[in-house]
């Protein structure tokens, strides 16, 4: 199996610290600039007319983990039922608002990721696939709020 780079993510956020839990945390949202490497630039071919897309990128050094306790819970949970970045495989995602297509840069808004981070794919998200009304959130249904804020 393999994963490559395919561009670089640019962020205000400079340490993971710096970096909300959610990318609708901070309003108003930054302008964040995706760099695709020039190989991949003929693949933003069709990106006209969509207003969202779905980032996959590689998260920083973390020490993964079987349990986190979310910072909102206090109670110990299974990293798989959890977005915590202590994962066995450090695969960020994010659902970003398309701002601007520039040759082979993009400006996005609500990305969560520190700057500099390696880009894996991009994808549009499709309100037709990508949503589910009917889903639940089982144990953060009492923290939505905390979730999405």
């Amino acid at each position: 199996m393999i994963l490559r780079e395919i561009g670089r993510i640019r962020t205000p956020f400079r340490t993971v610290a710096e970096c909300p839990r959610n990318g609708r945390q901070v309003q108003p949202p930054p302008d964040c600039t995706v760099e695709l490497d020039a190989a991949w630039e003929g693949g933003l071919e069709g990106l006209d007319g969509i207003s969202h897309l779905i980032l996959l990128y590689w998260l920083g050094p973390q020490e993964p983990a079987v349990t986190v306790t979310p910072p909102f819970d206090g109670k110990p949970r299974g990293v798989f039922a959890t977005r915590s970045p202590a994962r066995p495989n450090p695969i960020g995602l994010s659902i970003v608002q398309l701002v601007t297509v520039e040759g082979r840069m993009l400006t996005v808004r609500n990305l969560d990721c520190v700057d500099g981070t390696p880009l894996l794919d991009i994808k549009p998200y499709l309100p037709s696939t990508d949503s589910e009304p009917g889903a639940t959130m089982g144990w953060l249904a009492p923290h939505r709020t905390a979730v999405v804020a």
